[in-house]
């Protein structure tokens, strides 16, 4: 296994790996890599269905995404899919998966399948290293809030998706919700202190009236959103994607129009997180 970083802001390029058949050596390595990155990726990678599966359950428990229709066959499996003759896409801003569930998801095995002629790259943002660079006086205050995160404004009746195109590549389920976690959190793995709000999902600060608590996230959103914490990936065929959900924000850019982009995705099941003390 060879292992170089991405680009200064985050992520490692990852070669000399077969990931249609990993070892439990080449598991438990990914997983530290994981951890200290925040998002790993691959080249030249052949991977089916049935492999994108056994890869995700060398790595941790799979859990269904509840608003993504799954591939046909493979339920474990939901598509990331835009179609030529819509505008909108999936996860077109910053955000990160599952933060609305009581227990986040560990992260995201993304696989490309369909890719249009250019564009349509995934922006990714390392939450701990924005942290670190947080002064300690905000990051003491951090330390002491909880946020909410929720999902009802995006995949709700009434919420962004429904007055969009995208009707006919997403579930359709109800089963919205919310959560509250710590804004800094202490990654299980690493020990590493990360920034656990996202643009996406997040609505407030427990105890905050929303002018207050958004005067305060969106600084924070603009000191993440910069060069000595983001990459953007260039996705081709074969390529791969596996990020930590507890340390990354990503961004699916929206600019092929009139073009198809198919992807497949499993989610890797989390646990409760746990506040720094």
């Amino acid at each position: 296994m060879h292992i170089e970083p991405y680009s200064k802001g985050c992520g490692a390029l990852i070669s000399n790996i077969d990931l249609a058949c990993i070892s439990a050596d080449e598991a438990a390595q990914l997983k530290q890599l994981l951890a200290e990155h925040g998002v790993l990726f691959f080249r030249d990678q052949i991977v089916s269905e049935a492999a994108h599966i056994q890869l995700a359950e060398a790595l941790g428990e799979i859990v269904n995404n509840k608003f993504f229709k799954p591939v046909s066959g493979f339920p474990s499996i939901a598509e990331v899919r835009k179609e030529a003759n819509q505008e909108m896409n999936i996860g077109g801003g910053w955000h990160t998966d599952h933060s609305y569930d009581d227990e986040p998801a560990l992260g995201s095995i993304l696989v490309a399948r369909t890719l249009p002629s250019s564009g349509g790259n995934t922006r990714f943002a390392h939450l701990g290293r924005a942290c670190a660079d947080l002064s300690d006086g905000l990051r003491q205050t951090l330390a002491k809030l909880v946020a909410v995160h929720s999902n009802e404004h995006i995949y709700g009746p009434n919420g962004f998706y429904s007055q969009t195109d995208l009707a006919e590549v997403l579930s359709g389920s109800t089963e919205v919700g919310s959560a509250q976690h710590p804004v800094i959190i202490r990654h299980p793995v690493s020990g590493e202190e990360v920034l656990y709000v996202n643009p996406g999902h997040v609505l407030g600060f427990v105890g905050w009236n929303k002018a207050e608590a958004f005067a305060l996230l969106d600084y924070l959103y603009q000191f993440v959103d910069q060069p000595a914490y983001t990459c953007s990936f260039k996705w081709e065929p074969g390529s791969i994607a596996i990020w930590d959900n507890r340390m990354t924000w990503h961004f699916a850019d929206n600019d092929y129009q009139g073009e198809r982009r198919l992807m497949h995705r499993i989610t890797l099941a989390g646990a409760p997180l746990e506040a720094v003390k």
